[in-house]
């Protein structure tokens, strides 16, 4: 669901020509996007922070309280680092830049269907400064978790998009132990997706700076 027809129409003829991947319909708004999930209950929705009628926060959240398993992926040009977290912790799997190349789009679509967390480093490049600097003149209302130095490992791999199998594969430790980690990390930051607590950890500080992609 986007704003921009035109950009709808080129994601749907891009998309279209895929082979394992199925585009049931398109939709303007929060509304008929909403109608249409209804009547085709998509394993994705790849969705515009912003829509006409109503916010893409809201809508995602709507999709998911409808249809828990469908995965809702963002496309974003948004500087509000509340907004990308409102969004995380709505239940959203991903965040792609719009200004992204469409093989980013088609890879995080890929990535979100097996059931991992999507956040395009462009994005997290504008989240992390500008929340390092609200943490910094609100200090007295974001206080960062103390964390272990394994756990802050983790932390990062999750930020650079892995995960539990890869992190384990990473840190040469089993499965098991891994996700103990990660449940670990989205016990102290409050959180309750790998995703969500990426976001957080940006606002935080607590994540390395990401490399804007050129």
């Amino acid at each position: 669901m986007d704003d921009h027809q035109t950009l709808v129409d080129l994601l749907r003829l891009a998309l279209s020509a895929e082979s394992d991947i199925d585009v049931v319909g398109t939709a303007g708004t929060s509304g008929e996007g909403l109608y249409l999930v209804e009547q085709t209950r998509p394993d994705l929705v790849l969705m515009d922070f912003g829509l006409p009628d109503k916010d893409g926060v809201t809508t995602a959240a709507e999709v998911l309280r409808r249809q828990p398993a469908t995965r809702v992926v963002m496309l974003t040009a948004t500087h509000d680092g509340s907004l990308i977290s409102r969004a995380a912790a709505a239940g959203v799997c991903g965040f792609v830049a719009k200004t992204g190349a469409f093989g980013e789009v088609l890879s995080a679509i890929r990535t979100a269907r097996t059931g991992s967390m999507v956040i395009d480093p462009t994005v997290l490049a504008r989240l992390v400064p500008s929340q390092r600097n609200s943490a910094e003149s609100d200090g007295d209302r974001m206080v960062a978790p103390l964390l272990t130095p394994r756990e802050q490992e983790v932390l990062g791999l999750l930020g650079a998009g892995m995960d539990a199998r890869a992190i384990a594969r990473t840190l040469s430790i089993s499965l098991h132990t891994c996700r103990g980690y990660v449940k670990s990390v989205l016990a102290k930051l409050d959180c309750h997706s790998q995703l969500e607590a990426v976001v957080a950890a940006g606002r935080l500080g607590l994540l390395p700076h990401p490399v804007e992609r050129r």
